[in-house]
């Protein structure tokens, strides 16, 4: 009896639909946070590329170059999966089918976007962790486009 009493009172009463990144109803989006940890992704690459094994057998030096290695590399990881995450969420809850009809490489450049965040996680290479911080620039200027806002693209 109370199932068809909600039931009914729902039907007259539908909730409104709500959109946001967090799936709240709070709206807000911003592709900053995906440049931020791409440019870290970049960073952490152009660092562990700059690592030199020590050429002896001296544990100090070779503990500091592997904690030195095992930081950059964990702080790599942590940051495509962010950044990955980020563009992921605009992808899913920001950008609607008409956005796409104004930007009909949208889908392409989110998914490239994304394989490149594996590709930095899978690997060290500069080259690839600099495509990501393009790709996530051009993210961000579609992102501010379809706001109707000129947001200035800057990296730190």
């Amino acid at each position: 009896m109370i199932d068809k009493m909600i039931a009914a009172y729902r039907s007259q009463n539908p909730a409104p639909e709500a959109e946001a990144h967090c799936d709240g109803p709070c709206g807000v989006y911003d592709p900053a946070s995906a440049r931020i940890a791409a440019e870290a992704v970049l960073s952490m690459s152009k660092k562990l590329s700059a690592l030199t094994p020590p050429e002896n057998a001296n544990a100090h030096a070779w503990s500091h170059y592997l904690n030195h290695f095992a930081r950059y590399v964990a702080i790599k990881e942590d940051q495509a999966h962010v950044a990955k995450e980020e563009v992921l969420v605009l992808w899913t809850d920001f950008f609607k089918p008409d956005h796409l009809a104004s930007h009909p490489d949208l889908h392409t450049l989110i998914w490239e976007t994304t394989k490149l965040a594996s590709k930095c996680k899978q690997n060290v290479d500069v080259a690839a962790a600099e495509q990501f911080l393009a790709n996530i620039h051009q993210i961000h200027d579609i992102f501010w486009a379809i706001k109707g806002r000129d947001v200035t693209w800057y990296t730190t």
